[in-house]
């Protein structure tokens, strides 16, 4: 074969792996779309479901909220389950929880089961918030991992988009969401059961994908891993990197919880940094910009009917930055953009407060003279550009990427539990906030965004096209044993992946 025949080969065979890992990624990250749907889906209900069951403001909040609980106790549990059983198993695991919510919360009778739906539903999204991320980051090559982890956010934001379209749909199809649409039952009843569809599909299509080979090795499978890599990797470099993740597991027990321990007040400072970029995501008070959005569009004229279209366009706005932060992150890198989404943001929240301290009125009648408002509705919607463009999805490729193998599921489990928690703490607080003044709310939000800036110049590292492997250093692991083998696993626990998802055993090293 001649040099030019090789170089040909070699770029076919990067293609069809490329492909490949596009695939199993785009797959895994259905999880993420769950996440937006969920999300979303409730807005076109609240009102019909707050007078269908005669709900007082504070029990109507506690039965939309309640779902961000479930998602921090099934983000918490997700890491060590899916240590243990795998991710596969786990994204099958949360789409059967999704659906059971969906069910649940379409044919509820009273408000407390529909809370408890909620809280199941809940937990489903907080378990593939967790796996997704972590699985894209282990079957990604290192120079596509941050395009392929940022599918985790546009997923998310489609999923927002997709579930206001479809509640707009049905509404409209109805006459209203509390109006009657098909066997008798109320279209409010119907936008929750439409997460079945995507649900249903999550969970068949995680059958289809290979089982992480980062956990393959870890349970003594380097065989079935050779397989997975080779899909994704192409046959030149599968045997050294089956070595460097047994080097990277060269501990005497499986990954457990208990390995995220350190000295900085109980946790490694990694985890810590998780922890905080996970605060800080929900901190700058995104989701307070698109909870409140209806309000700054009337303040400037728009009618209250106006609004779902508006907010829709802002949808497809987030959809459309993702991408462009997509096609930026293995260029420029995470740190650079985070830099400049904390400024950005920071910038455009400062903007909101001075415009709100010439508002009218108070609470939800709040207005603005012109031209405060339309400068106000102007730094909403470019901080939603700044936000879609870096924190949105690079706190994701982060999270699923800077932890060593040893740790990552149990430390991304922490992370993003606690990123549920501040993200419900947000929700919650906001209506007090806002009685207190816009000014102060807005303010408080743009502390956070400076904070921001400064901890990721002083705590964030660059990761751009490390390997995974690479890792283990932010851990300690310098001064591990060179290679220790991975542990020996037990004949009866071999072959814990379903048997679609395990390559045939080989007698021999792969020497392709």
């Amino acid at each position: 074969m001649t040099a030019g025949q090789e170089r040909a080969a070699a770029a076919n065979q990067m293609e069809k792996t490329t492909g490949r890992a596009l695939l199993i990624a785009a797959v895994a990250a259905i999880g993420g779309f769950l996440f937006g749907f969920d999300t979303a889906v409730i807005n076109g209900a609240v009102n019909a479901i707050r007078d269908h069951f005669h709900l007082s403001p504070f029990a109507l909040g506690f039965t939309v909220a309640i779902a961000l609980l479930g998602s921090a106790v099934g983000a918490w549990f997700a890491g060590a389950a899916a240590d243990r059983w795998g991710r596969v198993r786990i994204m099958v695991a949360a789409a059967v929880l999704f659906a059971a919510g969906a069910i649940g919360s379409g044919l509820t009778w009273a408000a407390w089961d529909l809370a408890l739906w909620r809280f199941v539903g809940g937990v489903g999204v907080g378990v593939a918030s967790v796996i997704a991320p972590a699985y894209i980051a282990e079957i990604s090559p290192a120079h596509l991992r941050g395009r392929l982890g940022s599918l985790q956010q546009l997923a998310i934001v489609t999923g927002i988009f997709v579930a206001l379209l479809s509640d707009a749909f049905l509404a409209n199809l109805a006459g209203g969401a509390d109006r009657d649409l098909w066997f008798g039952a109320p279209a409010w009843r119907w936008m929750f059961l439409t997460m079945l569809v995507p649900a249903a599909a999550y969970g068949v299509l995680a059958l289809q994908i290979p089982e992480s080979p980062r956990w393959l090795v870890a349970r003594g499978d380097p065989a079935a891993a050779r397989d997975v890599l080779r899909q994704v990797l192409g046959s030149a470099r599968v045997d050294s990197k089956v070595v460097e993740i047994q080097e990277s597991l060269n501990r005497e027990h499986r990954p457990r919880m208990s390995d995220i321990r350190g000295r900085a007040l109980g946790l490694l400072p990694i985890v810590w940094v998780g922890i905080l970029l996970s605060v800080f995501q929900q901190f700058v008070g995104i989701n307070v910009i698109f909870y409140y959005s209806t309000t700054l569009w009337r303040s400037v004229g728009f009618t209250e009917s106006g609004a779902l279209t508006i907010t829709v366009i802002t949808s497809v706005t987030n959809v459309v930055v993702t991408l462009v932060a997509i096609s930026l992150i293995d260029k420029i890198g995470r740190k650079p953009l985070l830099l400049i989404g904390s400024a950005g943001m920071a910038v455009t929240l400062g903007l909101m407060a001075i415009c709100f301290t010439r508002a009218i009125g108070s609470g939800s009648n709040v207005s603005l003279p012109q031209p405060w408002g339309t400068l106000a509705l102007v730094a909403a919607n470019l901080y939603v550009v700044f936000f879609g463009v870096s924190w949105g999805p690079v706190v994701w490729v982060l999270l699923g990427e800077m932890f060593s193998n040893q740790i990552r599921a149990a430390a991304l489990a922490v992370a993003a539990a606690a990123q549920w928690l501040a993200n419900f703490l947000v929700s919650t607080t906001f209506p007090a906030l806002a009685n207190l003044g816009l000014t102060f709310a807005y303010g408080l939000y743009t502390a956070f965004a400076v904070l921001s800036f400064f901890f990721v110049i002083r705590w964030v590292h660059e990761t751009k096209g490390q390997e995974l492997e690479a890792m283990d250093d932010r851990v300690g692991s310098r001064n591990r044993a060179a290679v220790v083998p991975p542990r020996p696993v037990p004949e009866a626990e071999r072959g814990t992946a379903p048997k679609a998802q395990r390559g045939t055993p080989r007698p021999g090293p792969d020497r392709t």
